[in-house]
């Protein structure tokens, strides 16, 4: 019998091996009745700073069955029964051609990986390039390099995902969560993956994870063309009958669109096509960056536990009256700030971090949404051209050579312009020019921003803003459009044969969830049909 037990505390400094001893001791039975045992959840409760302990969920067999029927449920202690895992077997239509996955992100890994496992050879396109090519022509636009419109930090393999940090925290759980994550495992992650509270691979480990995917697919029959741009959708009265490329015509009648949230030209073709799309709320703000040793002192209170726990991270959130909700995502302990632009001549940034989180600065996101009818605009990719005008107006603030605007809290609270040539520390590597911040944003936001800033420093004690500075704008954080889909089929109403999928598709926002999206739209493929004959 299992059973789910909760609330296990151990101080930080204890090996996650006394953690047998610990299960033994809440179920009142020897150490040696304990046959197998395993950690569900881990996380950090850094609320009181001489006291910091992991805090565990885990699950428990008993050896002896008598001392099963012995256990004293409560609260913190319940039998527990996994949910299995939904892996159905191929259906009986006749599917004639391979599926295509365009796009190698997240969702399209997920996707491609799963077709490839239960035998459907898929073909992933993907527009960028493979890593060995993207790593060294992203580092040489960090250097001062030309901007390669289809090679950069969000087209090529593995999409914006990989090299946005690696963060695999997601708010879903359950059986479909689990096998992403033991996927990326099986791909390179180390195995505490599947049970941390915030998960991290590091923007460093997973250009070769998306390798690994890559060389699973290919053994199982799967295969990857690069430099394969989607540039329509060829459909015959109710269904998809193929694509076309950048390197031609593809014949398909299933196609997962995992695309991501940068492919403009893309959501455009879409539109254009007759696709269902419509606004989507979506977040916007600016990157705040600090003193890593500064996270570190307010959540740790002492040097001994750095040591053991690595650079500190953050969430914050905060509310001003009359405002909207104003919080802190994508937290880079240790990370830098990082250019995300997927055409010439504009800038957006974000943030990353390695696996050792070794930088000295930290930096996070800091966002507010907007409503869709405060796009301004017509139709429903004002978003995007929202996106675009504020991007371009950061470019011309940054000296059109993609420097990041840069300017100090204290004067974006008090909305003044900086000192032409003042010198504000950063971690973006191309280069910083100061600027006011109140211009690569909607007013609203821009207001809300400045209006929760004090409130979340007074949460911290007057400490959060000490040092701080700002660059921006932060606007890609999620997709301003959605793809209309029926969610029993995962296909658009009255379009058979085509599966949005992920962030650029609406339904998701991060890399677990944009993975799990393209995994159930795979598997409702597989439902149906049977895998075409090679």
């Amino acid at each position: 019998m299992l059973f789910r037990l909760t609330n296990l505390r151990m101080p930080v400094e204890r090996p996650e091996s006394d953690l047998a001893a610990l299960i033994a001791r809440c179920l009142k039975i020897r150490p040696t009745d304990l046959a197998r045992w395993r950690i569900l959840r881990k996380s950090l409760d850094a609320r009181h700073r001489d006291r910091l302990e992991f805090v565990y969920s885990a699950v428990a067999e008993l050896a002896d069955r008598s001392a099963a029927r012995r256990i004293a449920l409560r609260g913190d202690v319940a039998p527990y029964q996994p949910q299995p895992f939904h892996d159905p077997a191929p259906g009986d239509r006749p599917l004639r051609h391979r599926p295509i996955v365009v796009g190698s992100g997240p969702a399209g890994l997920a996707a491609g990986y799963y077709l490839a496992l239960k035998g459907y050879r898929p073909l992933i396109l993907e527009r960028g390039r493979s890593v060995k090519e993207r790593v060294p022509a992203i580092r040489l636009f960090d250097r001062g390099g030309v901007f390669q419109a289809e090679n950069n930090y969000l087209f090529g393999e593995g999409g914006a995902g990989c090299f946005s940090d690696g963060k695999l925290t997601c708010r879903i759980s359950g059986p479909d969560v689990d096998w992403v994550l033991e996927r990326f495992v099986e791909c390179g992650g180390r195995p505490s993956l599947v049970y941390e509270q915030r998960p991290h691979l590091g923007s460093n480990k997973l250009p070769l994870v998306c390798r690994n995917f890559r060389r699973k697919i290919e053994a199982m029959g799967g295969e990857y063309r690069f430099g394969c741009r989607l540039e329509g959708i060829d459909i015959g009265g109710d269904r998809v009958r193929g694509i076309m490329t950048s390197a031609g015509y593809m014949a398909a009648s299933q196609v997962v669109l995992a695309i991501g949230h940068s492919a403009r030209d893309t959501y455009r073709m879409l539109f254009d096509a007759g696709i269902p799309i419509e606004r989507k709320a979506f977040q916007l703000g600016l990157r705040i960056e600090h003193p890593q040793q500064q996270i570190n002192q307010f959540k740790y209170g002492r040097d001994s536990y750095l040591a053991l726990l690595g650079a500190a991270d953050y969430t914050l959130s905060a509310r001003a009256g009359g405002q909207r909700d104003v919080y802190t995502f994508c937290m880079c302990a240790g990370g830098i700030v990082i250019p995300s632009i997927s055409e010439p001549e504009r800038f957006c940034s974000n943030g990353m971090s390695n696996s050792r989180h070794g930088s000295p600065f930290a930096n996070s996101g800091l966002v507010a949404t907007l409503a869709p009818d405060e796009f301004g605009g017509d139709g429903p990719l004002a978003g995007l051209e929202l996106q675009r005008h504020f991007e371009s107006v950061a470019f011309g603030l940054g000296g059109r050579d993609y420097l990041a605007p840069i300017q100090s809290v204290q004067d974006f609270l008090a909305n003044r312009d900086p000192a032409p040539r003042a010198a504000i520390p950063s971690s973006y590597q191309r280069g910083t020019r100061p600027a006011n911040l109140s211009h690569v944003l909607p007013p609203v936001i821009a207001a809300a921003i400045r209006a929760a800033l004090p409130i979340m420093n007074r949460k911290w004690n007057g400490r959060y803003l000490e040092n701080a500075t700002l660059v921006g704008p932060e606007i890609r954080g999620s997709s301003p459009v959605r793809i209309l889909r029926d969610e029993q089929s995962r296909q658009p109403i009255q379009l058979a044969g085509l599966y949005p999928v992920g962030e650029g598709a609406g339904y998701a926002g991060g890399i677990v969830t944009a993975a799990v999206d393209g995994l159930r739209s795979a598997r409702k493929l597989v439902e149906v049909f049977t895998p075409p004959q090679a």
